[in-house]
């Protein structure tokens, strides 16, 4: 191997107590959504917007991401196990022997996530009478910081890594295999940072006319990357194989298709406005 390859064999594991152990995912799942929270409180601040709302939000987000995520993963990754053992879909053990024994969720899909999101959302709205476009907007800035957290928990985890690279760059996940591959988490997380940074600055010009048109952008620069990325990357799922676009892929679609459909339907609606002032 040349000098390129990075060689990670990190320990997923940062302690363990018994059957319980605390993960490094965990802990970068827990601070992506703390610094997502942080840099909406900055926009509710300079809005005057009362922070005990965010508060609220930051717990109907917090259910709905694992809420949608594991169901994503479970409907979508791996609906014929989890059809055969439906209580594993929300509590996190395994019965084997007739025993049970602690695994954590070790399944979450980040499109189940989204929609997830989407609908705690929507009920937020619903229950506090607030504009669900104009709070999407807002929330759009952050949800790109917690998913490059995400990733950087899937990185520790050693897990949805790319494909291999077939020359002398790349990391090798000891973990698992010695093949240099792509760091897909890695180009994920730093995308995903990238276009948080693009979305602040939208979001400061933004024209208050065109409500939902930042998180129109959102929805298109966030999935795009994903959609590019899964080129790289290696099927989570056996049954991916066969498919032209693996299911990462498709699922994207829909998102970008929205995205899309948003901008334009909020451009013809106000045809003497513009995204940004």
């Amino acid at each position: 191997m040349g000098e390129a390859v990075v060689i990670w064999d990190v320990n997923p594991e940062l302690i363990k107590l018994g059957a319980v152990s605390v993960r490094y995912y965990g802990l970068l799942f827990g601070l992506g959504i703390l610094l997502g929270y942080k840099i909406v409180s900055v926009l509710f601040k300079r809005e005057a917007i009362p922070l005990q709302l965010l508060d609220s939000l930051l717990i109907y987000i917090f259910v709905g991401t694992l809420l949608g995520a594991r169901l994503g993963h479970c409907l979508f990754y791996d609906f014929e196990y989890f059809s055969q053992h439906p209580l594993e879909i929300l509590l996190p053990f395994k019965m084997e022997s007739g025993a049970f024994t602690f695994t954590g969720f070790t399944g979450l899909a980040s499109h189940g996530g989204a929609v997830g999101v989407l609908l705690a959302i929507y009920l937020f709205c619903r229950k506090y009478q607030m504009n669900m476009l104009n709070l999407l907007d807002r929330v759009a800035v952050a949800i790109p910081v917690a998913g490059a957290f995400i990733r950087f928990g899937n990185f520790m985890n050693s897990e949805i890594y790319g494909k291999p690279t077939n020359g002398s760059l790349g990391v090798v996940f000891a973990q698992d295999d010695f093949i240099a591959r792509h760091p897909t988490q890695l180009y994920e997380a730093f995308s995903y940072l990238a276009i948080s940074a693009l979305l602040w600055m939208l979001y400061q010009k933004r024209n208050p006319q065109l409500k939902g048109v930042i998180f129109g952008y959102f929805l298109v620069l966030m999935f795009s990357a994903r959609f590019i990325i899964e080129f790289y990357k290696e099927n989570q799922e056996a049954f991916e194989n066969e498919l032209f676009f693996n299911m990462g892929q498709l699922l994207s679609v829909p998102f970008i298709a929205v995205g899309v459909v948003l901008i334009l339907l909020k451009l013809r609606q106000n045809p003497a406005a513009t995204a940004v002032n």
